[in-house]
């Protein structure tokens, strides 16, 4: 397989997977009302910088651990925990009406537009927050790391048959499929938050809420009982 051929099919079976709903998706839609559409890209960051170590990981023969029984129900259960207790969090916060973000203002360019307190500390935070939450969503998803241990693994030994520059293009193609679909979700979201009342805004996040936690539940069970 030549490096174009490489770089175009990882990016189709990439953006395939980006586009299939999950916990990473549910965060990009609610971290993009809050910080706009850069929550997108610093999302894919994290979650690019873990792939990037784990592509290392499993060419030097990880993938024989992940595919245990035992490793992958024990990543299924600490992902369902995680997912339960994130999207509690969402959820209640959303209830309670915890987020105060102004929704109706005009886009002057500035993080004031989208989040209340827009001190560059606290932005700067949230968006380092956002970034480390892109390699625990992804972490916390067993199918993450099957899909890695599985196909992921045998794209990485046939991108090798190129050397190393084989195995460049093909991450290059699949993180470029994230990076575009999660942009687009972002810039979406963040384009049609200034027309959303609040209380809609809070109707988003406590449905992204219930989502993951039923999703952590569905972890939990594969792990303890599948």
């Amino acid at each position: 397989m030549d490096l174009p051929v490489i770089f175009t099919t990882a990016f189709i079976i990439g953006f395939s997977g980006a586009m299939v709903p999950g916990p990473l998706l549910t965060v990009a839609i609610g971290e993009s009302f809050q910080l706009g559409f850069i929550a997108g890209p610093l999302l894919m960051l994290g979650h690019g910088l873990l792939e990037i170590a784990l592509i290392f990981a499993l060419a030097g023969g990880l993938s024989v651990f992940l595919t245990q029984t035992l490793v992958s129900h024990i990543i299924a259960i600490a992902g369902g925990i995680f997912l339960v207790y994130m999207g509690y969090g969402i959820a209640k916060d959303a209830y309670i009406g915890k987020f105060s973000f102004n929704l109706q203002q005009e886009d002057t360019g500035s993080e004031s537009t989208v989040i209340s307190e827009s001190s560059a500390v606290a932005v700067g935070k949230r968006r380092m927050r956002v970034v480390a939450m892109g390699i625990l969503v992804s972490l916390s998803n067993p199918y993450w790391t099957i899909w890695w241990a599985t196909v992921g693994l045998a794209y990485i030994t046939m991108s090798l048959n190129s050397g190393y520059t084989g195995l460049t293009v093909f991450f290059t193609g699949h993180i470029l499929a994230d990076f575009t679909w999660y942009s687009l979700v972002a810039a979406v979201v963040a384009g049609g938050r200034k027309f959303l009342s609040g209380g809609v805004y809070k109707g988003v996040l406590l449905v992204c809420g219930v989502f993951m936690i039923g999703l952590g539940g569905y972890f939990l069970y594969n792990g303890l009982f599948a």
